[in-house]
C-alpha cells in the first residue's frame, strides 16, 4: 500500500506542479482580468445590478419557486447546489492550508483571485444558459464541454479542437469529481469528526496497515447517507441543498463573528498582516521574492480556486439547469456564489485563524496540538474549550459543508458522464462516485488535497481556453442586457445559440421579470 501511495504521489507531484505553475496562473487570473475588462468592470460598475437580481430578489415566486419542468430548478434551488459544491473544505481547512503554508498574505491572494474570478464564474454562467440545449431524457444540459464544442468549435479551423477539448474538459470533471468532490472533502470530515468526537475503542483499531477503524465506519455512514440523495437526482439534491446551505453558512458566520469579536484586538494588526505578508513573506516561510510567488501567491490563488471554484467550469453544469431564460441573469448568481464563498465565508475563517491566536501572524508558528486540518476548531476552543465545544462546532460545520461539496460534485461528475456516454448511463457514474468516498477516508491529508488541486488544474485549462475564444460573445451578450435592461433600448434579446430555444426564451421572457 505504502509504495502505491508513493508512486501515486510522485506523479501527482509532476502533474501538479505543471499545471499550477506560471502558465496555468496567468491563463487563471489573466482571464479574470480579461472577462473584467471586456464588461467594463461589471462587478462594481453594476453591483447595485448584481445585488438586485440576487439576494435581493430572493423574495419572489419566479426566483424561489419550485419547478415541475423535469430536471429544472428554481434560481435560488441552482445556487444552493452551486455554493454546495463551493461552499465546503476549502473554506475551512484550505484557508487554514493556505494560512500555515503561505502565511497571512495569502489571503490578499485568495481575495483577488475572487475579485476577477466574480467575472470568470459570471462569463462562464453566460455561456453555460447561452449554449444549453435539452438532452435525451427531456432535461436541460449545459456546461463548458457545450460551449467548446458549439461556441469554439464553431470559429473557422477549430471545430476539432472544440470537440477534442470538450471531451478533455468532462475527463477532467470525472476525476475532479473524485478529488475536489469526494476524496478532499471526505479526507477532512473523517479528520475533524474522528478528533472531535473521538471513540477510542474504534480508533485504536487499525486495519490495513494503520488505517483506523473509526476512520472506515465514518467514511461507510457517508458514503450511505450520499447514496440516498444523490441516486435521487438533481432535483432531491437540490432540495436538501437549499435547506442546508443557507442554515450552515449562517451558522458559521454568526460563529465566527463571535470569535472574532472575542478577539477584537487582534482584528486590526490581522488585516495589516495580511496586507503586509502578501508582498513581504515572514522569515518562517522562507526569504525572497521568489518564495512570495512559490507559497504565498500559489497557495492564495490554488485555495481560492478550491474554494469558489471560479475558472474551473464546475457550477455552470448547475446554473444551466435554472428555470432562468437571460444568460446574463443566470451570469449574476455566479457572481454572487464567488462573492458569498470567498469575500464572506473564506474571510471569515480567516480572520478567526489569524485573531484568536491558534497561528501568530508574526512567526508563522502553529499552537502546539493543531495541524492544518484541526487549526480552525482550535481556534474555536480557545473561545469554547469547555468539553471541546468549539471543536466539536468546527467539525459538524466540516461535515454539512464537506457534505454538500460531496453532492453537488456528484451532478456535476454526472453532466460529464452524460456528455462522454449518453444521459441513461448516469448511474453508473453515481455508484463509482459514492465509492471513491471510502478513498478520502484512508488517504493522507496531505495527498488528498494534492490530488485535488492537480485535477482542478487540469479541468480549469480547456474551460478557461474556450471562456477566452469567446469573451466577444460575453461582451456583446452583457452590452445586450444593459440596452435592454439598464438603459430600456428597444434591442432583440440575445439568449441562445439555437433558433428554436431563443425563440421559446422570448415567449417566456417577460414571466421572469
Amino acid at each position: 500500500m505504502e509504495q502505491i501511495l508513493n508512486a501515486i504521489t510522485e506523479v501527482n507531484n509532476t502533474v501538479n506542479g505543471y499545471v499550477w505553475g506560471w502558465y496555468g496562473l496567468i491563463l487563471l487570473i489573466g482571464t479574470g482580468i480579461l472577462m473584467t475588462c471586456v464588461t467594463k468592470f461589471f462587478q462594481v460598475s453594476h453591483i447595485a445590478t448584481w445585488w438586485k437580481n440576487t439576494i435581493g430578489s430572493l423574495f419572489k415566486k419566479n426566483v424561489i419557486g419550485h419547478r415541475k419542468e423535469k430536471g429544472t430548478i428554481s434560481p435560488f434551488q441552482a445556487l444552493c447546489t452551486a455554493l454546495a459544491a463551493t461552499v465546503g473544505t476549502g473554506n475551512i481547512a484550505g484557508v487554514s492550508a493556505a494560512i500555515c503554508i503561505g502565511g497571512a498574505g495569502a489571503v490578499f491572494w485568495m481575495w483577488v483571485a475572487a475579485f476577477f474570478g466574480m467575472m470568470t464564474n459570471y462569463s462562464e454562467n453566460v455561456l453555460g444558459i447561452y449554449y444549453r440545449r435539452k438532452n435525451s431524457e427531456g432535461e436541460w444540459a449545459g456546461g463548458a464541454m457545450y460551449y467548446l464544442k458549439d461556441g469554439l468549435g464553431s470559429k473557422k479551423g477549430l471545430k476539432i479542437v472544440g470537440s477534442v477539448l470538450a471531451v478533455l474538459f468532462c475527463i477532467f470533471t470525472l476525476l475532479a469529481s473524485f478529488g475536489i468532490g469526494s476524496m478532499g472533502q471526505v479526507n477532512k470530515i473523517v479528520a475533524n469528526v474522528a478528533s472531535a468526537f473521538d471513540i477510542s475503542s474504534l480508533s485504536s483499531i487499525t486495519v490495513f496497515g494503520e488505517i483506523s477503524l473509526y476512520n472506515i465506519i465514518l467514511g461507510a455512514v457517508i458514503m450511505a447517507l450520499t447514496a440516498l440523495i444523490v441516486l435521487g437526482g438533481l432535483k432531491r439534491i437540490a432540495n436538501v441543498a437549499e435547506k442546508i446551505v443557507p442554515f450552515m453558512v449562517v451558522l458559521f458566520v454568526f460563529g465566527s463573528l463571535f470569535i472574532i469579536g472575542s478577539n477584537y484586538f487582534n482584528i486590526i494588526p490581522a488585516f495589516k498582516a495580511i496586507f503586509v505578508n502578501a508582498f513581504t513573506p515572514i522569515a518562517a516561510i522562507g526569504g525572497g521574492i521568489g518564495t512570495v510567488v512559490d507559497k504565498v501567491v500559489t497557495q492564495g490563488f490554488k485555495r481560492g480556486v478550491f474554494s469558489n471554484e471560479a475558472g474551473l467550469g464546475s457550477s455552470v453544469m448547475v446554473h444551466s439547469n435554472s428555470s432562468v431564460r437571460e444568460p446574463v441573469k443566470q451570469g449574476m448568481w455566479g457572481i454572487f456564489e464567488v462573492f458569498a464563498d470567498t469575500m464572506i465565508v473564506c474571510t471569515m475563517t480567516a480572520l478567526v485563524v489569524l485573531t484568536s491566536g491558534a497561528y501568530n501572524f508574526e512567526t508563522g508558528e502553529i499552537l502546539a496540538g493543531f495541524n492544518d486540518a484541526t487549526l480552525v476548531g482550535g481556534a474555536f476552543n480557545l473561545v469554547f474549550p469547555w468539553g471541546g465545544i468549539g471543536q466539536k462546532f468546527v467539525a459538524v460545520a466540516m461535515f454539512l459543508f464537506a457534505f454538500t461539496t460531496v453532492l453537488g460534485w456528484s451532478h456535476y461528475g454526472t453532466k460529464a458522464w452524460e456528455y462522454l456516454f449518453g444521459a441513461k448511463s448516469t448511474v453508473v457514474f453515481k455508484i463509482i462516485h459514492i465509492c471513491t468516498i471510502m478513498g478520502g477516508a484512508v488517504l493522507t491529508s496531505s495527498l488528498a488535497w494534492d490530488i485535488s488541486d492537480t485535477f482542478n488544474g487540469l479541468m480549469m485549462i480547456p474551460n478557461l481556453i474556450g471562456v477566452v475564444v469567446l469573451c466577444p460573445l460575453v461582451m456583446k451578450i452583457t452590452k445586450n442586457y444593459v440596452q435592454r435592461k439598464i438603459k430600456k433600448e428597444n434591442v432583440k434579446p440575445i439568449l441562445s445559440y439555437d433558433e428554436e430555444l431563443q425563440k421559446e426564451a422570448e415567449a417566456v421572457l417577460d414571466q421572469e421579470d
